[in-house]
């Protein structure tokens, strides 16, 4: 293969894995939480600095607030401003996630939709209602008065970006994104908890399919240039025949 087919049909691949990844932004613009992600590459440069094409490095997610909006949910929290709620499955594995939209399970747990359990609140049975300070402290309303069942840490990341996806809005850590740390919100300058609030993903549908658009064209650009070498190898070839 041409050095220039070679290259061509890496960008080719590339736009696909980009385009892919705005589609699954997309799938996920109504996810409370999600963060939209953006493909990253690299190009391929032989020993003598010439360019062989382009590279897929990974996928970089954006952490950027998302806008809170009231919901129904009598359980739903929002976090306004940086950290993630902490989630743990049944097997006691963690995960850390923005989206706040919990229910109340029969044992008393909050679960989000995937069945993991929102750490550190259990909900009495004879509890009327529950509320959520913006310093996370969690109180039910029972027949016997207000009782205080603790209170809502959020964790943060010197990377989070290092987070790796592990499914809509949720994430787990990894080595790039160093020790996880808890804090307590509602501090000066720091994170709030928003109790009846939601966020919603910081995907723009409009952003989105302009990147869709830019993307096809550019797959487009490169597949003409498989195209355009393809037709010069084959005259070269018939040339040499000759």
């Amino acid at each position: 293969m041409s050095t220039a087919m070679l290259a061509a049909a890496s960008g080719m691949a590339a736009q696909q894995v980009n385009l892919d990844t705005i589609a699954e932004n997309l799938a996920n613009a109504d996810v409370a939480g999600f963060k939209e992600s953006s493909a990253t590459f690299a190009e391929v440069l032989s020993p003598g600095e010439a360019g062989l094409g382009t590279a897929q490095t990974g996928t970089r997610v954006a952490f950027a607030q998302g806008k809170l909006e009231r919901s129904g949910g009598a359980f739903d929290v929002a976090i306004d401003g940086p950290g993630f709620l902490v989630v743990t499955d049944g097997n006691g594995r963690r995960a850390y996630t923005r989206d706040g939209s919990f229910a109340r399970a029969d044992d008393g747990t909050l679960r989000n939709a995937q069945g993991w359990r929102l750490q550190g609140v259990r909900i009495p049975e004879d509890a009327t209602g529950v509320d959520v300070g913006e310093r996370g402290d969690v109180v039910a309303q029972t027949p016997r008065g207000p009782q205080t069942l603790g209170q809502l840490r959020l964790a943060e990341f010197a990377a989070p970006e290092g987070l790796q996806r592990i499914g809509g809005a949720m994430f787990r850590a990894t080595r790039a994104c160093g020790a996880m740390h808890l804090l307590v919100p509602g501090g000066d300058d720091g994170p709030r908890i928003r109790f009846g609030m939601l966020e919603k993903s910081n995907v723009s549908i409009v952003q989105s399919m302009m990147q869709i658009l830019s993307a096809q064209r550019a797959y487009e650009a490169n597949a003409k240039g498989v195209q355009a070498a393809d037709e010069m190898l084959r005259i070269a070839d018939n040339l040499s025949r000759g």
